[in-house]
């Protein structure tokens, strides 16, 4: 009796040693995988981040066109109106002269 009780004992403890093990290889096939999986992420991430920087780069460089777009157009804008005053004040400075010119000849 003592005997049978040793054997299942034992058999018991040969049982137990072996869902240890499978545990232990199915814990470490889990950390294989999640890490495996979390390179992938993280290389996801990388490639995400240069989507987004260039995305952040195009969207910049539309930016700076349209302002550099909007100055030309404001300085043209400002030179017409410098042109034009420019020409009226040059024909009344003309006039002007001209008065100056002839008032000093009498």
């Amino acid at each position: 009796m003592v005997d049978e009780t040793l054997k299942r004992l034992l058999n018991a403890e040969m049982e137990a040693e072996s869902i240890v093990t499978r545990a232990d290889e199915e814990r470490q096939a889990i950390i294989e995988q999640a890490k495996r999986d979390a390179r992938v992420e993280e290389q996801q991430y990388v490639d995400r981040i240069a989507e987004i920087r260039a995305s952040f780069r195009v969207q910049a460089e539309q930016r700076a066109q349209q302002t550099i777009t909007a100055m030309q157009r404001r300085f043209e804008e400002q030179a017409l109106a410098l042109r034009a005053s420019a020409n009226l004040h040059e024909q009344a400075a003309l006039d002007e002269a001209i008065a100056l010119l002839t008032s000093i000849n009498k």
